[in-house]
């Protein structure tokens, strides 16, 4: 099987992960598209500087394109590439992080700790919760006591 025809069963993977089995619905969300944007930036800088100094090589019969145009460095834009990479880089990368968030939306959804805490979640009784399964407990960070009330203040000095 092909990077190419990988790429492509990962693509539709995640969709059908987000769209339809966990129904979370990230690709309709403006948030992650911003996100995208961001993370898919770096990718490109990642994959052009790896492929670009043929730190990575790809299979000419495993990628789109015309495949190896010879031993020197694989075009910039076009044959199938940008910035050096292949396209499918840019497919599995992209299902790589809608199936990542996702899966976030989705833990989200189900009532994981709002706040990183030491150790494993605290789980309140079962029956507690309003529709009978295991919800996470809401912790919250330690207050600070109040001062101790030790009667009234004395008078101020007058100086």
């Amino acid at each position: 099987m092909t990077y190419t025809q990988l790429a492509v069963i990962g693509l539709l993977g995640a969709v059908l992960y987000d769209m339809a089995i966990l129904r979370t619905a990230v690709l309709g969300r403006r948030a992650f598209w911003v996100a995208y944007a961001i993370m898919v930036t770096f990718q490109l800088l990642s994959n052009g500087v790896l492929t670009g100094l043929r730190v990575v090589r790809y299979s000419a019969d495993s990628v789109a394109g015309v495949g190896s145009l010879g031993p020197g460095t694989p075009p910039f834009i076009g044959s199938g590439r940008i910035f050096f990479a292949p396209v499918e880089d840019l497919v599995f990368g992209f299902s790589l992080i809608v199936f990542t968030l996702a899966t976030w939306v989705w833990l989200g959804r189900r009532g994981l700790q709002p706040r990183p805490l030491a150790g494993p979640p605290r789980w309140r009784d079962p029956a507690s919760a309003p529709d009978g399964r295991r919800v996470p407990t809401q912790l919250s960070w330690p207050q600070a006591a109040p001062p101790p009330d030790d009667g009234p203040s004395p008078p101020k000095r007058a100086g």
